[in-house]
């Protein structure tokens, strides 16, 4: 009696701390439910190497592993149930074998395992944005625009387009901001002129990915979409539609009064004072700047605060009342030791901007209006 062995449509080896990294970054983007049920599974695409990929039609994340493959092909993995198997197995190499019924066989060392995986054939196709020309720049300023720009992002639905982050790049400059600016000067210009807004979703997976290294990271823009590539992961999403703040008409400028801070002292004050503030009991701290110091306080119905932040400057008896929390999360991504305070009276921003040229940002605070006494 002979026994026909099946038909292997897939076969590589691959170390497994390589496959848990591609899963951990690929199966980020995997829909966790969804009426097209192929899009709840990672698509592994065997060739010169593996391709694991994870789209849920929003935003898609591809990495591209080391492996050795005996035989190319595509097939579609439970994402969960296989992530859970390959990151128990031992330390060493792991071989994955999937045959035309799509059976998946999985051994490394002396634990085997055998499951059920899904045909390709109807993973949907990812959006081509490589025909566009890729802008370069180092990992760790992408990831510093991008950190130092998302935490102002609106969560307001109803205005879609401020739900992310909007990019600039100019001839000579690459920004990421929503009242919050940051920007990159490239040694090298970028020869165009572009604009547009990435969601947060998104942009909260790219700078997961990012390193802090010098190592090159680009995007590409498409016509809808936007394509990062980092290392060895690219990721896909779509693009905001509609008309973005015009920062540049809304920050103001030539501010009368401007006050220098040592950042962490001022942050340290404003943490020490938001500690009675919570999302239960809300309360604007109440900020005085008058000559060389600031003067904070808070009351609430769990208690008082108070505390000083010495400055450089006078601040003229400006009386503003701040949310704390916003306060706090501009000063926590200033990028240099000294910040400078712009104001204009009570009722106007606060705009935190750099004290010389070694940075380029500016960070408005819109002011919360306090009562009398």
């Amino acid at each position: 009696i002979y026994l026909q062995e099946r038909e292997m449509t897939m076969r590589f080896t691959c170390e497994k701390n390589l496959l848990v990294q591609g899963l951990n970054i690929a199966g980020r983007t995997v829909a966790q439910k969804s009426s097209l049920s192929v899009i709840e599974g990672i698509l592994c695409n065997a060739g010169l190497g593996i391709t694991l990929t994870g789209y849920n039609m929003e935003t898609a994340i591809s990495m591209d592993i080391e492996a050795e493959v005996t035989d190319a092909g595509r097939c579609v993995l439970p994402a969960k149930l296989f992530g859970d198997i390959i990151r128990r197995l031992p330390e060493g190499p792991v071989t994955v074998v999937v045959n035309d019924d799509h059976k998946v066989s999985i051994r490394s060392g002396y634990a085997s395992f055998t499951i059920s995986a899904e045909s390709a054939e109807d993973y949907p196709e990812l959006p081509d944005v490589n025909s566009g020309r890729p802008i370069q720049i180092p990992q760790k300023k992408l990831k510093e625009l991008i950190g130092g720009t998302l935490f102002a992002v609106s969560e307001n639905q109803g205005r879609p387009i401020h739900t992310g982050v909007k990019f600039e790049v100019a001839e000579d400059a690459v920004d990421g901001f929503r009242l919050a600016r940051r920007t990159f000067h490239p040694e090298e210009p970028t020869g165009r002129s572009l604009s547009f807004v990435v969601p947060a979703h998104g942009l909260k997976e790219v700078e997961k990915i990012l390193s802090d290294s010098d190592d090159m990271a680009s995007f590409t823009l498409g016509p809808k979409h936007i394509l990062f590539q980092i290392g060895g992961a690219t990721l896909v999403c779509r693009l905001l539609e509609g008309d973005f703040l015009d920062w540049r008409r809304v920050v103001p400028t030539n501010c009368p009064v401007k006050l220098i801070a040592h950042v962490s002292d001022l942050a340290s004050s404003v943490e020490r004072v938001g500690l009675i503030v919570s999302e239960k009991y809300k309360s604007p701290v109440r900020c005085v700047f008058s000559h060389q110091e600031v003067l904070m306080r808070t009351n609430t119905t769990i208690g008082a605060a108070e505390d000083r932040c010495t400055l450089a400057g006078d601040g003229k008896e400006l009386e503003i009342g701040f949310n704390v929390r916003y306060l706090a999360d501009a000063l926590r991504v200033i990028p240099s030791e000294e910040v400078t305070l712009e104001l204009t009276n009570g009722l106007s921003p606060l705009v935190l901007t750099p004290v010389d040229d070694k940075h380029d940002f500016a960070y408005m605070i819109l002011p919360v209006r306090i009562k009398n006494g």
